[in-house]
């Protein structure tokens, strides 16, 4: 069967890749599975300068799934570039880089940094769901006109644009218009949706940061819903499908609300392996059902 997706002008070998932020930014999974057999590993976001993240804790665990507010730590774009990238190509993943930043300047720089990349690094996924400085608390991916900025300028990295999405606006079919007109290829739907947990002992915070992004299975019904609306006001937009895949079956149910392909991340946290387990599972379930084309799949609940 034929397992391959089109993601805008991508070609991936496969439907399934890691999602951001929860498969580090090289090749730390390559202990636990052939990277690539998937269809392609998307490293945590990068900025143009190093960022130590947020305080502890950081992350703590839900019925359902996870709060994090790690803050997006990491060394920079060029740090990435020499020390860490050599592994991952070495590995033999196609990659897909991602950039977030404070202010449109910010994602300028980090782009022009990441002018160059060698074609194993297919796309740049634009996280837009940070807070924009500019603006107060509001997130870029809450604002139409925000994003439209910020693409204008993310297109120096010279490759693909995917930007990625937040659920946290009643505006979001709208922002992912203002996305494609502003050139992105595709969008990834979703981000964490926003929560809080509080120590009822201590009377305060679970999270150093008080405030953090949800993941994990119980945003998925969140995630289906916002593929399902975005796909259905912009058919030809390509969408890529993440929240609260834990299963082959939760990856199918995005890719039949509109997704041209998935990322799994929490259930990393599980289990590593459970990006190539939902990849091979996807394969199965489609065999069992006499799927040909996995991405036959894709927009199959509309009708």
């Amino acid at each position: 069967m034929d397992l391959s997706v089109q993601v805008g002008s991508v070609a991936l070998r496969g439907p399934v890749m890691t999602a951001s932020g929860t498969a580090g930014h090289g090749d730390e999974l390559a202990g636990y599975f052939d990277l690539s057999s998937i269809g392609a590993v998307v490293v945590k976001s990068l900025g143009a300068d190093p960022w130590a993240g947020n305080p502890s804790p950081r992350v703590h665990q839900t019925p359902a799934g996870m709060l994090n507010s790690v803050g997006l730590q990491g060394r920079g774009v060029e740090y990435w570039r020499t020390e860490e990238l050599p592994a991952l190509l070495a590995s033999g993943a196609t990659v897909v880089a991602s950039i977030w930043g404070r202010a449109v300047e910010d994602y300028a720089r980090s782009a022009e940094l990441l002018a160059g990349l060698p074609e194993q690094v297919v796309a740049v996924e634009v996280n837009l769901s940070c807070p924009n400085l500019h603006h107060g608390s509001d997130l870029f991916a809450h604002d139409p006109q925000a994003v439209t900025e910020v693409l204008g300028v993310a297109a120096a990295c010279g490759k693909p644009m995917w930007a990625k999405l937040s659920p946290n606006t009643e505006r979001l079919v709208e922002v992912a218009g203002a996305a494609q007109a502003a050139g992105a290829e595709a969008v990834t739907l979703i981000n964490t949706v926003m929560g809080m947990a509080i120590d009822v002992e201590t009377r305060t915070p679970r999270l150093g940061a008080g405030r953090g992004g949800l993941s994990g299975p119980a945003i998925h019904p969140v995630a289906v819903r916002c593929v399902y609306d975005v796909h259905a006001a912009h058919p030809e937009l390509p969408i890529v499908g993440v929240g609260g895949v834990a299963a082959p079956e939760h990856a199918v149910e995005l890719m039949l609300a509109g997704a041209s392909a998935v990322q799994v991340g929490t259930a990393t946290f599980a289990d590593p392996r459970n990006v190539a387990r939902i990849s091979s599972g996807m394969e199965s379930w489609c065999r069992r059902q006499g799927v040909r084309r996995v991405s036959e799949l894709t927009g199959g609940a509309h009708g």
